[in-house]
């Protein structure tokens, strides 16, 4: 159903709003007052209709239909009469209408109607155990009046005259009995019955009078106009949902006809179906006692102000779901880590550290970091502050929940080749079913893919759905996904150098390809420049794909120190003094303050560079002093053991030579 009539702007996605539209506040207070109160909203409903049920046995005669007895009659009378009956809360064919037909009844009544000669000394339970059998039980108070009217209408005074059956028939509509003129069965069988409302139909009150039911059947009909299935067709009928009251049965044919034809040209000029009406699909009744626990859904809907010709939203299915997981694991069979369901770009409440997104656990290290920086050059050097100092990092939370906004668009539209990009929002619901070979863990299934074309739309979609990614439960899962189908699944596989990597590897540790598809768009295996080809004889070369340009977040590895791997410039001087560092399987970031760090050919006598790492619990600002060259080292450095040089320390040196490090009196991280 959700893939047939997506939910809009107009459904109904809480159970207070629903309680508010049913008018089922009264009923909800009073079931949370009872001893052992129900858990749904439907069971409610349900107790109390079987309640007014059970209240309300009395019966009414409301349409023309005849029940014809004539086979039971003796030769002398051939008049006929209409019984046909309804509940006072529900038509009776509402509630039978599967079990309960018009020659069943009309049998039940020649049951009940026999001639003086068999009359049984208790008509009135005769009456009652033959109804019964069908599942129609009248109250006492009725019976009186039902047999006295099969009475009078089949035939215990004999009437041959035309004049003394209209007589009759008048005689019987002033008390109440006749809700309609006497037919014959021919007539009854030509006549159309009315089409019987669903037992699971949506009721509303019914009127007391003409003019409330003209303006109720007005209402009707206007929310009828939104409760359309897909294919224009309605999910229930309310052509004869109406019940005369008890008050109007009196009324002629002509009347009631005519009332039956306003009625219908009013549900014809109302039952067009709407694309953004209301849809019975965006009805969720679930059992959720706390209305406030509803932290895994998304409480961010996207907004309608983005040009629409620039938007495609399409649900996820099952085929892009089992790719996804086969470049991201390599098997639909393996599922996202609890470390990764739980973490998303939420920042650090330390006042010094107000800038830094905190990890929870291992794992998503290399998107932390990659997004870490990017937040760091939006608040840093593409903001129009001139400070130069170490409180640019004192940030607002409207301020850094900007920069993140902005990361993650820069980062997306990179991904899209600068010329497209997809986020993936949660939905809040599963929108497939899976089947097959495909493990389901609740988090592919629910995403809503939409597609921007241009920059700008990209950042307010961003924008209006951040909280997601900044304190949602798979703000980290969300990113990678947006950032792969912003690549299309394809284009990471040729990135790669082997087609059968994938984007996590072992322990749930993020891979260099995931790491580089944040940093510079593309998902290639390598660090260096451009490409390098290898001789695998025979004539035959491999193609080993690297950095194409200058990225504007640099990366340091510890595995260049140790000769196993080697970082091109590109990666090495970035165009802004933001290094990712990748040391001992773990991702942090590096950064310096002043932008001409970065730019200029050459290195001052001694700079400071700032360190963070989200998972270190970090409670204050580290801040190392470089220094370049061999000449200036740091006091105290000439007789540390070099098996103790802090790693970090190590991967500085990769980037500036043989340059000595001060920790500034904060601890060394080993």
């Amino acid at each position: 159903m959700d893939e047939e009539l997506p939910r809009t702007n107009l459904s109904i996605n809480n159970r207070s709003d629903l309680r508010r539209i049913l008018h089922l506040e009264s009923l909800y207070k009073k079931n949370k007052s009872e001893e052992h109160p129900l858990k749904s909203m439907l069971e409610i409903m349900v107790k109390e209709q079987m309640k007014k049920g059970g209240d309300a046995k009395r019966c009414h005669l409301v349409d023309n239909r005849t029940l014809s007895a004539e086979e039971n009659v003796p030769a002398s009378a051939s008049t006929t009469t209409d019984a046909s009956y309804v509940w006072k809360d529900g038509d009776l064919a509402g509630q039978y209408g599967d079990s309960l037909s018009l020659s069943e009844s009309s049998s039940a009544v020649s049951q009940l109607t026999a001639s003086p000669a068999k009359e049984s000394p208790s008509p009135k339970s005769s009456k009652s155990v033959s109804l019964c059998e069908r599942g129609i039980f009248l109250p006492s108070s009725s019976q009186d009046s039902f047999l006295a009217s099969s009475k009078a209408g089949l035939g215990y005074e004999k009437k041959n005259s035309d004049v003394d059956g209209q007589g009759s028939r008048t005689s019987r509509m002033r008390r109440g009995i006749m809700a309609g003129p006497i037919t014959t069965s021919s007539q009854e069988n030509s006549r159309r019955r009315p089409v019987r409302r669903t037992p699971g139909s949506l009721c509303l009150d019914k009127p007391e009078d003409d003019s409330d039911r003209v303006s109720w059947m007005s209402q009707s009909s206007s929310l009828d106009a939104g409760l359309t299935e897909a294919d224009g067709t309605r999910p229930f009928e309310r052509a004869s949902s109406l019940s005369v009251s008890s008050h109007r049965q009196s009324m002629d044919s002509s009347e009631f006809d005519g009332l039956q034809r306003v009625k219908l040209h009013k549900n014809k000029s109302a039952c067009s179906p709407r694309v953004d009406g209301l849809h019975m699909a965006g009805l969720v009744l679930d059992d959720i006692e706390d209305d406030e626990d509803l932290c895994g859904l998304s409480t961010v809907p996207v907004s309608n102000s983005l040009p629409q010709h620039n938007l495609n939203k399409r649900p996820m299915d099952q085929q892009t779901a089992t790719a996804l997981k086969e470049i991201i694991f390599g098997s639909p069979m393996m599922c996202f880590s609890e470390e990764w369901k739980r973490q998303s770009f939420t920042f650090s409440h330390v006042p010094a550290l107000r800038y830094g997104i905190v990890q929870k656990k291992g794992g998503p290290c290399g998107v932390l970091a990659a997004v870490q920086a990017t937040v760091l050059q939006k608040l840093l050097f593409e903001r129009t502050i001139s400070d130069s100092s170490s409180e640019r990092l004192r940030v607002s939370d409207a301020v850094r929940t900007k920069c993140l906004t902005e990361a993650v668009a820069e980062i997306l539209w990179r991904a899209g080749d600068r010329k497209k990009a997809t986020v993936a929002i949660n939905s809040g619901r599963s929108l497939f079913t899976p089947v097959g070979h495909y493990r389901s863990e609740g988090v592919l299934e629910t995403i809503t893919c939409v597609d921007v074309e241009s920059l700008d739309g990209l950042k307010l979609l961003v924008e209006q759905n951040v909280q997601q990614f900044e304190s949602g439960p798979f703000g980290c899962i969300l990113f990678i996904i947006c950032a792969i189908l912003s690549r299309t699944i394809p284009m990471v596989r040729r990135d790669m150098d082997v087609p059968t990597s994938t984007l996590i590897g072992a322990h749930g540790y993020c891979t260099q390809e995931l790491v580089n598809l944040l940093l510079c768009g593309r998902a290639v295996s390598n660090v260096f420049d451009d490409e390098m080809k290898l001789d695998s004889g025979n004539g035959n070369f491999t193609l080993l794909k690297g950095i194409k340009e200058r990225c504007n977040i640099g990366l340091l590895s510890l595995f260049e120190h140790y000769n196993i791997c080697k970082v091109g410039s590109y990666l090495k001087t970035p165009r802004f003094p933001l290094w990712v560092v990748c040391s001992e399987s773990h991702f942090s970031v590096l950064f310096s303050l002043y932008e001409d760090l970065a730019s200029s050919p050459w290195s001052p006598r001694e700079f400071d560079l700032y360190y963070y790492d989200g998972l270190a619990n970090q409670q204050e600002p580290i801040r190392l002093t470089v220094y370049p060259g061999s000449a200036v080292k740091p006091s105290g450095s000439e007789d540390v053991d070099t098996d103790l040089i802090p790693p970090l320390e190590l991967c500085i040196r990769t980037r500036w030579a043989d340059a000595g490090v001060s920790w500034n009196e904060s601890e060394p991280i080993l």
